[in-house]
């Protein structure tokens, strides 16, 4: 096996080749054999160990043990104990999803702190194979039967061309000691449950089943590759990239808004599918949810943990969500001060006379100011006096006779005297009331960016 593993990774792994590398090791035959590979092809590893205190004391002779192998091995090893059990209890999750988050956060905190090139498991076919059973049983769709990935931005598994037969059979021909978890071999999780119940029956059924499911799997994977083709060419037609100005605490930004355009969107084959692979990398969930705003009222939003899909007329508008409590809030502006950046970047200057017409300043009559001027969000039931047009006009139709976006008005600033009265809303129009007038002595140029 040493010598079909040094050739895997010559022609599959080549830029593994003088990185450092950390493995993950559980103490396992699986990890502790992918260990003597690297260390038997000089390569520069070390070792990384999680004790998830699930098994009370063999979970601390697991971590012995991987202790004395880095030891005879010369490696260096990072350890770590997690209250496991207590860390699913407070994220509502289940022990294996728990312990898989724990321990990847905990890799790249690694990666990052020591320069490490790329963090090595030791799945392998069996592995595979038993994910994509497990997928299948949950309904799962074309991403979740192309296998594991080889490569997954840094993480890295050389070890998924080879069978748990062929790595047992080389731990035992180098009589290679390792860890045996116990707990592999009950039923109680699923994965246990195919390994041991339904894995057995297919390969008595095919014997060669791990050689066909690697063909199935290159099958999927071209299939995909076509599937991801199509959505390239499709996103350049359907996706309008948009900005509206977004004002967050500290700075002034430039809010990216995907616009997708819901008639061509309607005149693909299916909607709802093309819907799904457009969508999918923002974490939708609930895609019943996301195809039915394609046909409801404006206003009808659908939300993901980091997302928001807001239906505005012909068009859905996908936003990064913003969860700045500045958005909730007013500032207030003292009288003697000449900028501010929170929540929007503002500078307030004295000058002779009025110049640099455009969207980003405006100038007031200053003896009309009542301070402390107030930077919110609109209200319903704001209006104001429009410069350049004749009389009052609700915020709201303001809004629609400038056809601005739902996003556009969520992302409005207004700067209010200290009655609540609107000056300005910021890049777009200044209210009349407080503007320059033949009269005017005192003149403040009010500056955003």
């Amino acid at each position: 096996m040493l010598q079909k593993f040094k050739e895997h990774i010559n022609i599959n792994f080549p830029f593994l080749k003088d990185k450092k590398l950390l493995i993950a090791i559980s103490g396992g035959v699986d990890s502790v054999v992918l260990t003597q590979l690297l260390h038997e092809l000089n390569f520069n590893i070390s070792l990384a160990h999680c004790n998830f205190q699930l098994r009370e004391k063999e979970s601390d002779l697991d971590e012995e043990f991987v202790k004395l192998l880095a030891q005879k091995t010369s490696n260096q090893i990072f350890k770590i104990k997690f209250d496991t059990e207590k860390f699913a209890s407070k994220n509502k999750l289940s022990t294996q999803i728990a312990a898989r988050e724990l321990r990847y956060n905990w890799f790249q905190e690694i990666i990052e702190k020591h320069n490490f090139d790329y963090v090595l498991t030791a799945h392998h076919a069996d592995d595979n194979l038993e994910t994509f059973l497990i997928n299948l049983t949950r309904g799962s769709g074309l991403d979740g039967f192309t296998g594991i990935p080889k490569i997954n931005g840094n993480i890295v598994r050389p070890l998924l061309a080879f069978s748990r037969e062929e790595i047992l059979a080389y731990a035992k021909t180098n009589t290679i000691d390792w860890r045996e978890d116990a707990s592999n071999a009950t039923t109680k999780y699923i994965r246990n449950k195919i390994r041991h119940q339904i894995l057995p029956v297919l390969k008595e059924i095919n014997p060669n089943l791990l050689e066909t499911f690697a063909k199935t799997l290159e099958n999927l994977q071209e299939s995909k590759q076509i599937i991801e083709d199509r959505i390239a060419t499709i996103s350049s037609e359907v996706f309008e990239t948009d900005f509206s100005t977004e004002f967050i605490l500290n700075a002034v930004e430039r809010l990216e808004v995907t616009k997708i355009n819901i008639d061509k969107i309607n005149q693909l084959s299916n909607p709802k599918a093309y819907l799904y692979q457009l969508l999918k990398e923002y974490n939708f969930t609930e895609w019943n949810d996301v195809y039915h705003l394609l046909s409801t009222q404006s206003g009808k939003q659908v939300y993901s943990k980091t997302h928001r899909l807001v239906k505005d007329r012909e068009y859905l508008l996908l936003s990064e969500r913003d969860f700045s409590t500045a958005l909730e809030m007013t500032f207030e502006i003292h009288e003697n001060q000449f900028e501010i950046t929170n929540p929007i970047y503002l500078t307030f200057e004295d000058v002779l006379q009025k110049s640099d017409e455009n969207k980003q300043a405006i100038y007031v009559d200053k003896d009309l100011l009542k301070y402390p001027l107030i930077v919110r969000k609109w209200e319903n039931g704001d209006y104001l006096y429009p410069l350049g047009m004749q009389g009052k006009k609700k915020l709201s139709k303001y809004f629609k006779d400038e056809k601005f976006s739902l996003l556009d008005k969520e992302n409005a600033w207004l700067l209010c005297n200290a009655e609540n009265e609107i000056i300005w809303v910021l890049n777009y129009r200044q209210d009349s009331r407080l503007s320059l007038k033949n009269t005017s002595k005192n003149i403040l140029k009010i500056t955003s960016k």
